[in-house]
């Protein structure tokens, strides 16, 4: 399975990119245990931890959503408003 992981505002800082391919053998898998493999290949993604915001599709769904192969999952950091 492979999908298209963003991150957006402040975490494309944090990751050093905007968007990356993300494998796995498994066939599908949920939100959360892709984000904790992120946490792993980018440690400080960790500090945001309990403030993301995650949608699959474009859609907002929490970490036991289920990720299918083509799927895109976007990390975003907390809405600001000013």
């Amino acid at each position: 399975m492979t999908i298209t992981v963003l991150f957006f505002s402040t975490l494309r800082e944090v990751t050093g990119a905007a968007e990356i391919p993300w494998s796995s053998e498994a066939t599908s898998c949920t939100v959360g245990e892709v984000v904790q493999q992120l946490f792993v290949h980018y440690p400080k993604l960790r500090d945001w931890e309990n403030q993301l915001l995650l949608a699959l599709d474009q859609s907002y769904v929490d970490r036991d959503a289920v990720v299918s192969d083509g799927q895109e999952l976007a990390l975003m950091p907390p809405v600001q408003g000013g």
